[in-house]
């Protein structure tokens, strides 16, 4: 008995010992915080594994933010850091450190030495795109690479619409296509490929359809608000610059594969036809105009109609990048396909009947899109001193659609197919002379833009006591379109550095000169349904049903000529030369960049079918001086204000200029080869917070003071005709203000922007009113007013705000993403308070990223989640207030709704390096 109680007290003394060890472990155990960075672009990295040596239960991963928490530390320990592409850092701590701790990991494949001179390994980060906007001396927004592929958007255009300041245009199928800049129109930008200006395929117009270029293919996308004097002038809203995939510094091997599908055609069948039989020449080209055309010299091989279930979309991609010879050479390859079936339902809203009951047009859209993208650079550094870099850019998007529209009285089908394609070569030269103060560099660059719509097929049926009869006036139209745009172009830059006092200044001065050539071609037949076989009576009445089921059953003659007189028959020249003075000096904390452009314009065009009494040529020339100011203020090492100040301008388009003439419905219009280029003044304002390298806050306003501004309006000349045409309108002007915010925290992050638009400019339109003389038979006359409105694609309110989220325990990286745009003009209307309103829309996307392993992930990107229509309307006015039965919006009257459908891509992607 003595010795078990021995025992036991023993025991209780050992139990007491080791319980007050542990109390007095734990009571000294303190919490160890830290962020680990990229030692070369100072990068938070998340996803870094830290473990304490000995203790396996010890350990944590670096958030979004790159930082890490572990608990219950006793000193001293040893902290292992691990990641991916990282060299194994250990780091011994004898006592708890005074405060957050910052560990910086060196890449992997690269010395120290390589560290200290490499820039490649942080491009296409978040740090990088925050560096740039920071370094900049203008204002400019820049979306890194990551942050693209991160997105729930797979082309250029949709990724644009994450940007503060910009809006995006939408296609039939509700992609993005063409950008809105801080609410200055799509003419008011240029778009920039590695900082060279590319043609565009359309076939009136300068800009440039976004929705061309697959995102993947971007090392980062950046939006220039504020010009300096070695940027080109004509860019009121800003530039848009797709900075191309670059050499990595480093082996890199990556490729992606997806499929997707549109949540429309669950409910509905997807038609096509097939287009690969089209003639690409209409028979006016093939055996000229004299040529009397016929019913075999057109194929209706692809008029026959197919409805199907919609194929699931495929989109793949490739990318090749590596230094070779000692790292003197520079390859990145790239490629990207997208095949998609996108499509639209609308309803169009008409006018109301005798019966009291408002006419519908239902239309839908089944479109197949095939985008493909391929890219190539080289870099050649044979010393320290010289560089060659030759790229080389083919865009193609193909889109294969049926419009099938459908009313109580007639039935409609377009079948078309269009093909638009960007090629681009540059050849570039970057050297640093005279012991590094001279620097030199020049580009020389051929650039060709195509577009063509052969045989865009419209049959047009007639609706009569159920029976569907083709239209005997004009039973089908075939149209034939095709244009080019090829530039060749030269640039020259140099710059040379000195000591200037306490501070430095460089100097440089520089020019380009581009020769464009334009061509358009456009030809129409008619069509009138005729069977030959059936008797003479009814010979032009073709019934579905009984003489025909699908469209290529149809028997048709044609007249004999096309109307190859169209004004969309012209060549068009443009001649721009340039040249610049601009000085950039550096004092402490105060950076101020003036400079001084001119710029000479020689714009002209040529018509191919002349007409008597017309003016068959025309030329304009112009010369623009174009001063600019930036000045950037560091106030400390996360902050600064900037101020800038350029005058630019605006072009007439190519069209605009054709003194062309189109008969409508209603109105006649025509072109202005009297038309003058607009002048802007722009001034712009910015604060900026970057308290991370990833991380930003910003508050900007601008005000723009716009002179001549092109605008349509109705114009009263000519005899007694009133046209609907382009001209100047005095001054408008525009302003507004723009926030900024990206933040990161440990496992999730917030990315939001906001821009308020302001605008206004005055036009003459038509409006009627009570006639004075009440004895008259008309009661109402029509006379000219002046109205004041914003500027056509202004929104009052743009918001943007993204949800990051991130696991990095089980590798998890995920997005929500809103974005609403508000109300703007989407049809300036000819006649008073009538102009087409396009609601305000938001939508919705997602986006979910899984790690698989070491070099493998799979994701899904959905777009479009809420399938929120787009509201086409007309506001209250004094027509249509009094309307009876008609379908409404916030009391104007509705002319348009469209749904989309939702959009969801589940892919994988490899990466290898």
């Amino acid at each position: 008995m003595k010795k078990a109680l021995s025992i036991l007290f023993r025991c209780l003394i050992i139990s007491v010992a080791v319980s007050l060890f542990i109390f007095a472990g734990v009571a000294n155990a303190q919490v160890l915080r830290g962020v680990v960075t990229d030692v070369q672009s100072g990068e938070a990295l998340a996803g870094v594994s830290v473990t304490v040596h000995g203790r396996v239960s010890q350990k944590a991963a670096t958030g979004l933010d790159g930082s890490f928490t572990i608990e219950k530390i006793n000193f001293p320990i040893t902290i292992a850091f691990t990641h991916v592409g990282y060299t194994e850092k250990h780091i011994t701590f004898e006592a708890h450190p005074e405060k957050t701790i910052e560990i910086k990991l060196n890449p992997s494949n690269l010395s120290l030495k390589e560290v200290a001179v490499s820039s490649k390994q942080g491009e296409g980060t978040e740090n990088m795109a925050r560096n740039i906007e920071r370094q900049a001396m203008n204002v400019m927004n820049v979306m890194s690479a990551k942050a693209i592929e991160l997105s729930p958007d797979i082309t250029v255009a949709n990724v644009l619409q994450r940007m503060s300041g910009a809006v995006v245009e939408r296609n039939a199928s509700g992609e993005g296509r063409y950008a809105i800049l801080r609410g200055m129109d799509k003419r008011f930008n240029y778009t920039l490929v590695n900082g060279i200006k590319i043609p565009s395929p359309d076939n009136k117009n300068r800009f440039v359809p976004l929705d061309i270029f697959p995102a993947e293919l971007l090392e980062r996308l950046e939006v220039t608000k504020s010009l300096t004097a070695n940027m080109e002038a004509d860019g009121i809203g800003g530039a848009i610059d797709m900075v191309m995939k670059d050499a990595p510094a480093h082996r890199l091997i990556g490729a992606n594969m997806a499929t997707g599908y549109n949540f429309q055609y669950f409910k509905r069948d997807f038609q096509s036809f097939n287009y690969s039989v089209i003639n690409k020449q209409s028979p006016t080209e093939k055996y000229g105009l004299a040529y009397p055309v016929k019913m075999k010299d057109f194929t209706d091989a692809n008029l026959a109609l197919r409805a199907q279930t919609a194929l699931p979309g495929l989109n793949a991609g490739f990318s090749y990048g590596d230094r070779l010879f000692k790292k003197q050479l520079g390859v990145i390859l790239a490629g990207s396909f997208q095949n998609n079936y996108r499509g639209n339902h609308n309803d169009l809203y008409g006018s109301v009947g005798s019966d009291q009951v408002q006419s519908i047009t239902r239309r839908y859209f089944s479109e197949q899109q095939s985008r493909m993208g391929f890219h190539a650079k080289f870099d050649y550094n044979p010393n320290k001193h010289h560089k060659l870099v030759w790229y080389n850019a083919y865009m193609r998007f193909n889109e294969a659609q049926v419009r099938d529209a459908e009313s109580r009285t007639s039935q409609t089908t377009r079948l078309r197919w269009n093909q638009q394609q960007i090629l681009n070569s540059t050849l570039k030269g970057l050297h640093q002379l005279a012991d590094k103060h001279l620097q030199l560099d020049w580009s020389a660059v051929y650039s060709k833009a195509l577009n063509e719509t052969p045989d865009n097929t419209q049959v047009n049926v007639t609706v009569v006591n159920g029976l569907y009869r083709i239209a005997q006036d004009v039973g089908a139209l075939r149209r034939w379109e095709h244009n080019s745009d090829e530039d060749k172009a030269g640039y020259l830059n140099l710059k040379y550095t000195i000591d200037a006092g306490n501070g430095q200044m460089e100097l440089s001065t520089g020019g380009l000169y581009r020769d464009k050539i334009r061509n358009s071609y456009f030809n129409e037949y008619t069509f009138r349904p005729f069977d030959e076989r059936k008797p003479e009576a009814t010979q032009r009445e073709l019934i579905k049903g009984i003489d025909w089921n699908n469209y290529d059953e149809i028997r048709f003659e044609v007249k004999e000529f096309g109307n190859i007189s169209d004004p969309l028959n012209y060549d068009a020249s443009e001649k721009i030369t340039a040249g610049y003075l601009q000085s950039k000096y550096v004092h402490k904390h105060l950076q101020l960049l003036a400079g001084l452009r001119a710029e000479h314009t020689k714009q002209g065009y040529f018509l191919k079918f002349p007409t008597e009494g017309a003016r068959n040529t025309g030329e304009q020339n112009y010369t623009d001086i174009l001063p600019s100011a930036h000045l950037k203020y560091e106030v400390n090492k996360h902050t600064n204000l900037r101020a800038s100040y350029v005058k630019a301008i605006n072009r007439p388009s190519f069209f605009e200029i054709v003194p062309y003439q189109i008969i409508s419905e209603d109105y006649k219009e025509r072109g202005n080869p009297d038309i003058q280029h607009t002048v802007a003044y722009n001034y712009d304002l910015r604060y900026e917070y970057y308290p991370r390298p990833a991380e930003q806050l910003m508050l900007g306003a601008f005000y723009k003071k716009i002179i001549n501004p092109i605008e349509f309006s109705m114009v009263t000349g000519f005899g007694q005709d009133t046209y609907y045409m382009p001209l100047n309108f005095g001054n408008a002007y525009n302003l507004g203000v723009e926030l900024d915010i990206l933040k990161y925290f440990n496992w999730f992050g917030i990315k939001a922007n906001y821009t308020y638009t302001h605008s206004r400019i005055t036009t003459t339109k038509k409006d009627e009113m009570p006639n004075p003389d009440v004895s008259a038979s008309n009661k109402y006359i029509t006379i000219n007013v002046e109205q004041s409105r914003p500027l056509y694609g202004q929104a009052g309110h743009v918001v943007n705000f993204s949800l990051l989220f991130k696991d990095v325990r089980h590798g998890w990286d995920g997005q929500l993403a809103y974005s609403y745009t508000g109300e703007r003009i989407l049809i300036v209307s000819p006649y008073y308070n009538r102009d087409s309103w396009l609601a305000g829309f938001s939508q919705l996307d997602a986006s979910v990223e899984k790690k698989l392993g070491k070099h493998m992930g799979a994701f899904i990107k959905a777009s479009n989640l809420l399938n929120s229509p787009t509201i086409q309307y007309v506001k209250p006015n004094r027509q249509n207030e009094l309307l009876q039965n008609v379908k409404r919006y916030k009391g104007g009257v509705v002319e348009r709704y469209n749904y989309y459908g939702q959009n969801v891509i589940l892919g994988i992607r490899y990466k290898f390096y």
